[in-house]
Formats: structure tokens, sequence, C-alpha cells
């Protein structure tokens, strides 16, 4: 097969391929988070996708280009999750066997939906980058098909096929946000929304410890941080050539996200929107609300790419963003170790209308007086506002106490 070069024409031709075999995602209001940022936002809901999330599109499209005789081999690829479920899902419906390289430390979840897909799951190295090399020396071996996650102009292609639905969803797009972290997204995109629309502005949003394309479209030193990231599904070290070339030449700006900043993005897209998302949607977020007040006024587009995010880390950060919200609070107490302080503490707590969680009496592992004791109570309150005025309450019932919020 001659080679292919990433084109609006060929961006066309591959969304007519595959557009009969993937889901036209929503595209859908923003209403409580355009509320609270000051800006007209929409998202485009890739996380319902087949394999939820927009990987299944690229990957089809290369599938279907394949021989017979690539097709009767079976194919291989490498990825944290993502890419790796849309090669395996798509591959299973047409027939052919498939082998996916994960690295160690993948989410379970991925793990086993990959599996549960009909792929054979090998697991290698420690990110994306390091089980690169084992995977094509994997294909050379067994004379299996390589499938890209985005250093391929098919792939990137078929990813290119969300602006195209973007674009007809609502033409009055002014930005479009993208997640990048190989770049094969945010290539096919820009080079899609820049053909119907020029004036259209494109922004890529990176994890702040994988900025290298950031780093490369900015003129500035990369800031790759071995430190693990909420976003594992852009943590790429080293994005394709040809991808940063599209990047530089069809997209307007690229910004970084911090963890903190990505962690709260994702609980907002939740809390606010009920959506599950995983952490690079949430850089997207995170990037949009760093750039507010270039923002308002524009109609924003934004890219939920991927909702495959581990249930457990989930759980843990639904609480933290309780607790940042003063949603939930520990309040401890030093008190008089006498019958009747904690029923009073209670009614206080109740009469300001919020609820008790936990309560943890301490006498023995603590540093207060013999004749003291140390409650920690857990609360449920409306907002870090109602925090302040319980413990307003408590303290002026005499009470000495100190909250995790500082309140």
């Amino acid at each position: 097969m001659p080679h292919q070069t990433l084109t609006p024409d060929l961006i066309r031709d591959t969304y007519a391929a595959i557009q009969s075999a993937t889901i036209r995602t929503p595209l859908v209001p923003a209403t409580r988070l355009s509320l609270q940022l000051g800006i007209d936002l929409h998202l485009k809901l890739e996380n319902l996708q087949h394999t939820n999330a927009f990987k299944s599109r690229g990957a089809l499209a290369k599938l279907l280009t394949l021989t017979d005789g690539q097709k009767q081999a079976g194919v291989i690829a490498c990825s944290a999750g993502n890419h790796a479920q849309g090669v395996a899902y798509h591959a299973t419906r047409l027939g052919i066997a498939s082998t996916i390289v994960m690295p160690e430390g993948t989410p379970f979840n991925k793990v086993k939906r990959t599996e549960d897909f009909g792929a054979t799951v090998v697991l290698h190295g420690k990110g994306f980058d390091d089980s690169v090399q084992f995977t094509l020396d994997l294909a050379e071996k067994d004379g299996l098909t390589f499938i890209h996650p985005f250093d391929d102009p098919i792939v990137a292609a078929g990813q290119g096929s969300v602006a195209l639905e973007m674009l007809d969803q609502d033409p009055d797009l002014d930005v479009i946000v993208v997640p990048i972290g190989g770049g094969g997204l945010i290539s096919g995109m820009a080079m899609a929304a820049k053909d119907l629309k020029p004036a259209v502005e494109i922004i890529g949003a990176q994890a702040q410890h994988f900025d290298a394309v950031a780093a490369q479209f900015n003129n500035a030193q990369t800031h790759f941080d071995p430190e693990p990231t909420l976003a594992e599904g852009i943590a790429v070290k080293q994005p394709s050539a040809a991808n940063i070339a599209h990047i530089k030449t069809h997209v307007d700006r690229v910004d970084t996200a911090t963890e903190a900043q990505i962690e709260d993005a994702v609980f907002d897209l939740l809390s606010a929107e009920k959506l599950v998302a995983e952490g690079a949607p949430g850089a997207g977020l995170a990037v949009i609300k760093n750039n507010l007040d270039a923002l308002r006024g524009k109609k924003v587009g934004l890219v939920i790419c991927g909702g495959n995010i581990d249930s457990r880390l989930l759980s843990t950060l639904i609480l933290r963003g309780l607790v940042r919200d003063g949603r939930i609070t520990r309040l401890t107490f030093e008190i008089d170790d006498r019958p009747g302080q904690l029923a009073d503490i209670s009614r206080i707590i109740g009469e300001a209308g919020a609820n008790v969680v936990e309560v943890i009496h301490q006498r023995m592992m603590q540093s207060v007086s013999l004749k003291q004791a140390e409650l920690d109570v857990v609360i449920e309150a409306r907002d870090m506002s109602h925090v302040k005025t319980i413990v307003s309450a408590l303290r002026d019932q005499g009470f000495r106490l100190r909250t995790d919020s500082g309140v």
C-alpha cells in the first residue's frame, strides 16, 4: 500500500469508511459549567463512543486498510488502554486476532476490558514509550501488523472525524480544545477543523508532567517528570514528529495543566455535568479554566475524549473533591473527658443542618492531658461557608477545635 499523507481529503474519506461502525457522539451544552465559568462551553462526548473513547475511530480506520494476508496474520498494538480497547473491539468484530502490549501498572479495568474485547494482553515496560520497541520486536517475530496509536496518518485521519462531526453539529464553534498525548487526535482534528472553518481556534491541552508537545510548540524546555499522572492516557514522552509538524501548522496554542488542576476538572465534570471522564479531558477543562478571560464571549467546544477511569481511583477522587468543597470536613476537638460532650457536639451540628458521618473518640494515642480526650468528627455540610457557620457555632459554645480546611 502506498504511503499515505494526512490531508483533509484523507480525513473525509476515512470518515466515510468508518461512519457506519462508529457512534456519532453528541455535542451537548455544559449548562452548569458554563454558568460557573462564565463562558459558553459545549462538550463532545467521545466517552460515549465504542469502548468509551475516541481511539476506536482511528483503530477501525487502520484495520479497514489491511490486506487479507495482514488480517489473517493478526495485529498488535501498544497502548495504555484506550487505543488497546479500540483495536481489540474492532479487530474482534472484524474477525482479526489482536495482541495488545500494555505498560505494567495499567489500571486493572483497562486490562480486563481489553481482554473482554477478545485481545491477548501482554504487560511490559513502565509506560508507553518503554513498551514500543518490545511491541515492534514481537510484531516482527510473529508476523503481526503494528497499529500505532498516533504515529500513523490513517489513525490520525480517523481521529480527525471528531472535528468533522463537531462543526457539523455546531458550525458556530469559535474554539475547540483538544487533549494531547502523542498528537494524533489534535493533528487530525486541527487539520479537519481549519479546512472547514479557517477562523476556528484550536487549543491543545497537556499534563504538566508530560508536556513534550507544549515544549516543542512553545520552543521551551520540556518539564518531563517521572511522577505518575491522572491523565495516563496522554502520558507520552515522545510524540510523533509528523504530528508535531501538523500541530505547529494548524494549532493556535498549547497549554499545560497541573495534577491538582486536572483532578479538580475531572471532579467538576462529574459533579456539575454528571459525566465520567478520565484525566485527559480533565486536562482540557483545566486549560479552559486557566484561560477564562480569553474565552469569554466565545463558543468553546471541549473533546471529552475518554471515560475509562479506574473505579477505585474515581472513588478516591470524589471523596477528595467533596473535602475540597467543604462538603465533607473533619473537625478535631480537644474536650474534657466527661459525659455529655459528644451529645452536645452532635446536637449543635444537627441544629446547624449538617450530618455526622463518622466519630472517632481517642483517649490513648494523643498528646492532650490525661483528663481530656481528642475527638474526630467527620461531618457532611453544604459547602465551605456552611462549615464556617458550624465551626463558629461550636466555638461560641466553648468547644476547642480545628479543621482540615483551616477554618
